[in-house]
């Protein structure tokens, strides 16, 4: 199956079946609490849209445990940066519909957690097709060592999905029902 292909068929069905499921937050901050100093780390989240995992949840918890938050705000060239914010912080709406920070500190997250639109065993990602996610994980691990873990429902998973050079492999996946790594 092409990886269009694979875009359409798990977009239709995440449309239909992802009302009320989310990832449990003890899942999330198991994985993050095996993180030495996770105090001293900066956590990179997303704005949930299209019926992705919300994401935001995981965010304010850790945010009320004192852990720094980030989100992206996109760029030209098909990049993206992030800015430590607050979940309480003023956002405005990017080219996409998006929500990003108004204003904050660019930072490199340490942890970062990845939006999907479909996954396979190996723990290779496919998103939406523009690369961002990719080019940006290439550009933090060429500055510092990161840990991505992927957030999706658990039937978006496939046997295999087709991958480039430019893919970038996710360390963990986390779903609904399990913990990929």
């Amino acid at each position: 199956m092409l990886k269009f292909q694979i875009r359409k068929k798990v977009l239709k069905i995440r449309k239909k079946n992802s009302k009320d499921i989310r990832i449990k937050f003890e899942k999330i901050y198991h994985l993050l609490s095996k993180t030495k100093k996770l105090k001293d780390k900066i956590i990179g989240g997303y704005y949930p849209v299209n019926h992705e995992i919300d994401d935001l949840d995981i965010l304010r918890k850790l945010e009320k445990k004192k852990i720094k938050i980030s989100l992206p705000s996109i760029e030209n060239n098909y990049k993206m940066k992030f800015i430590r914010c607050s979940l309480n912080s003023p956002f405005k709406i990017n080219k996409y519909g998006i929500p990003e920070p108004v204003k904050g500190k660019i930072v490199y997250p340490d942890i970062l957690l990845v939006p999907l639109v479909a996954f396979d065993n190996n723990l290779n990602r496919l998103g939406y097709g523009a690369g961002y996610y990719d080019r940006l994980i290439s550009s933090l691990k060429k500055r510092k060592k990161i840990i991505t873990i992927g957030l999706a429902f658990d039937f978006q998973k496939f046997n295999s999905i087709p991958i480039s050079k430019y893919d970038q492999k996710l360390d963990c996946i986390v779903t609904n029902k399990n913990i990929l790594q």
